[in-house]
């Protein structure tokens, strides 16, 4: 089976080696360029959206770590900063002893008593030499701790503006994709209304059918108006059919005489 994959891989190499010689690389690599393109071109923006959000959820942990830092430059910060105070105290109470026994000795007197008990001049000399170096020893410590508590300040200051850097850029990546996110539900929201516009099964269907009902009711209409143009109207046409002396017929039928009025006109009508 390993034979078999060694041959193809050396027939895929050897095969655009032969046929394009020195240019088969840049064939290769144009092709796959090619290949990789067609490929994201047919992903779907939504699982493109969902990945550049996994992107960015990714620099949380960086961000955490981040903060973690931050937090402990601040504890130690605050640790050493008030260490040094204590310290500085302590060294402005010696350089106060220091320029007591100082004066003490610049006085001349050859005994000096403190706390009860009475030291000669050379005893506090001794002590005063080794207070003096003692304290030299302290002050410089506490200059290189305050040369440290200067770097760490630096530090956390970089830190701190290095963490809102992250914040800000993953913030304004949010932002840009939810407008991501709308611009692709307005486009899609778009290209359905256009693939309704061009629907003609349904809704084509639909309006052909409400155009033929409203034409028939346009026929039915106009043939009612042509129909009925002569109706609700004397129909003087069946009036030249009756006989002209119908009431004096009906009269002589029924014995009925005539009004006077009638008998008027009648013998007006005989002369």
């Amino acid at each position: 089976m390993i034979k078999k994959i060694l041959m193809v891989t050396g027939a895929v190499v050897l095969i655009p080696a032969f046929i394009f010689g020195r240019d088969a690389w840049s064939y290769v690599r144009t092709a796959g360029q090619s290949v990789r393109n067609a490929v994201k071109s047919e992903v779907p923006p939504e699982f493109e959206i969902k990945r550049i959000k996994e992107l960015v959820d990714n620099l949380i942990p960086d961000i955490r770590r981040c903060m973690h830092v931050i937090a402990e430059q601040q504890v130690d910060i605050e640790n050493l900063r008030d260490d040094l105070d204590r310290r500085q105290a302590e060294l402005a109470k010696q350089e106060e002893l220091l320029l007591g026994m100082t004066d003490d000795l610049e006085s001349g007197q050859s005994t000096f008593k403190y706390a009860s008990h009475v030291y000669t001049a050379e005893e506090v000399r001794l002590d005063l030499a080794s207070r003096f170096a003692k304290f030299k020893v302290a002050r410089e410590a506490a200059d290189r701790d305050r040369q440290i508590l200067k770097a760490r300040e630096t530090a956390l200051t970089a830190n701190q503006k290095k963490l809102e850097g992250m914040l800000d850029s993953k913030q304004t990546l949010e932002v840009e994709i939810a407008q991501l996110e709308a611009r692709v539900k307005s486009i899609q929201a778009a290209e359905s209304v256009s693939e309704l516009s061009f629907d003609d099964s349904q809704l084509a269907q639909a309006k052909q059918a409400i155009r033929d009902l409203n034409r028939q009711m346009d026929v039915r209409e106009r043939m009612m108006d042509v129909e009925g143009r002569f109706t609700d109207l004397i129909p003087l046409e069946d009036l030249r059919k009756v006989p002209a002396d119908l009431s004096q017929q009906v009269r002589s039928y029924l014995n009925a005489p005539a009004p006077a009025n009638e008998k008027v006109a009648a013998s007006d009508a005989t002369r």
